[in-house]
C-alpha cells in the first residue's frame, strides 16, 4: 500500500555559488586607552603594544549589550544588501557573550530587526564563529533552502573580562559586524572554498571555566572569578599559529588559488605576533594583511566581519578581489575561507 502521508522529496537544483551582498559594523564610543589601563592594573603602553600591537580597545556601556550591538551592525548590512528585514530567512549570531543563555541572543536580534520570517539561533565557536556561520549560511543558500541569510558576529567581552589580570584584560574589546548572504549574482563565484575544524583536547588553554552546568554561579565562584576569561598564553599561541596556517593552505587548496593570487588576508584580530608567524608562514607581505586590532583589540567573532565591513566602505576591497579570511579560537576551534568579492 502507498504511503500518501511520506513527505515528497524536494526537487533536485544545482548547488549555487554564495557571496556576501552587505556588510555592516557597529563599534561603542568609549575608547579604553593603554594609558587608561595604567591605571587599572600594573601594565605599560609599551609593554601592551610590544606585545600585542593593541593601542586601544572600545568597551560597551552598562546598558549596551550584545544584542544592542549586533542588531545595530545588522541593520547596516541589511541596509547595504539594499534588502528589507522581512527578506531574511535565518539569522545566525556567532558570540561567546550571549545576552542570556536562554533564550538565543538571535532571538532577541530577530524580534529587534523586524526579521519576522526568519529561524535564528546562537552559534559558539568562540573566535572563529563567525567564520563558522558563514560556512553554514553558505550550504543552506547553495543548497536552495534559503535564500537570504544574516550573520553577526558581536561580543561584549568587557562583560567577561577578569579586570585585575593585566595578561588577559589588555587583549579584548567590544563591538559587532555583521553580512548579508544570498547566491551569488550571475558571473560571480563568491565563496570558492573553505575550512572548519575544532581539537576539543584543548579545551582548558583558553575559556570561562563557570556559567554553564560543569560550574554554577555561586558566591564562591565569583569571589574567585571563575566567571571570566582564563587564557595559557604560550599554549594558544603554539596552537593558533600552527592551526591558522593549516586551515589557510586546506581552504587555497580547495580554491584552487595560491598566495600570490590572493588581494587581501584577514585573520583573526587576537594578536600582532600571532598574525604576523601566519602571515609568514604563507608568504604574504604585510601590505595585504588587513588589520584593525590597534584600534580595537581582540573581539573575537566580531573582528573579522569589522574589518571586512570597514575596508569595504573604504574602497580597500574592490570587485574581484581574492581574499582569504582565517580565524582561531578557543574550542580550540579554527576556520578559513577563500572568496571572490
Amino acid at each position: 500500500m502507498t504511503n500518501n502521508n511520506r513527505p515528497h522529496p524536494r526537487p533536485a537544483h544545482p548547488r549555487r555559488n554564495v557571496a556576501i551582498v552587505g556588510t555592516g559594523s557597529y563599534l561603542p564610543e568609549r575608547i579604553l586607552s593603554n594609558a587608561d589601563l595604567e591605571k587599572m592594573v600594573d601594565t605599560t603602553d609599551e609593554w601592551i603594544l610590544s606585545r600585542t600591537g593593541i593601542s586601544q580597545r572600545r568597551i560597551a556601556a552598562d546598558n549596551e549589550f550584545t544584542s544592542d550591538m549586533a542588531a545595530a551592525a545588522a541593520r547596516i548590512a541589511i541596509k547595504n544588501a539594499g534588502i528589507a528585514p522581512d527578506d531574511i530567512d535565518l539569522v545566525i549570531l556567532a558570540t561567546s557573550t550571549p545576552d542570556t543563555i536562554f533564550p538565543s541572543t538571535a532571538c532577541r536580534i530577530q524580534h529587534a530587526i523586524g526579521a519576522t520570517g526568519a529561524a535564528s539561533f546562537d552559534l559558539q565557536a568562540a573566535c572563529s564563529g563567525f567564520l563558522y556561520g558563514m560556512i553554514i549560511a553558505e550550504q543552506f543558500i547553495a543548497s536552495h533552502m534559503h535564500e537570504t541569510v544574516l550573520v553577526i558576529g558581536a561580543e561584549k567581552l568587557s562583560s567577561i573580562v577578569n579586570w585585575e589580570d593585566r595578561n588577559t584584560c589588555v587583549l579584548f574589546g567590544d563591538g559587532a559586524g555583521a553580512v548579508i548572504m544570498q547566491a551569488a549574482p550571475e558571473g560571480k563565484h563568491g565563496i570558492l572554498a573553505s575550512d572548519m575544524g575544532a581539537d576539543g583536547a584543548q579545551t582548558d588553554i583558553l575559556h570561562m571555566p563557570a556559567g554553564g552546568c560543569r560550574m554554577p554561579v555561586t558566591a564562591d565562584v565569583l569571589a574567585q572569578k571563575q566567571n571570566t576569561i582564563h587564557m595559557s598564553g604560550k599554549e594558544v599561541y603554539r596552537y593558533a599559529v600552527g592551526a591558522m596556517n593549516a586551515s589557510a593552505e586546506r581552504s587555497l587548496q580547495l580554491s584552487g588559488l595560491t598566495t600570490d593570487q590572493l588581494q587581501w588576508v584577514i585573520p583573526h584580530q587576537a594578536n600582532l605576533r600571532i598574525i604576523n608567524s601566519v602571515r609568514e608562514r604563507l608568504g604574504v607581505e604585510e601590505g595585504r594583511v588587513i588589520l584593525n586590532l590597534n584600534r580595537y583589540g581582540n573581539t573575537s567573532a566580531a573582528c573579522i566581519p569589522i574589518a571586512l565591513h570597514e575596508n569595504c566602505q573604504s574602497g580597500k576591497i574592490k570587485p574581484g578581489d581574492h581574499i582569504l579570511m582565517v580565524a582561531f579560537g578557543g574550542g580550540l576551534t579554527w576556520a578559513s575561507i577563500v572568496l571572490e568579492w
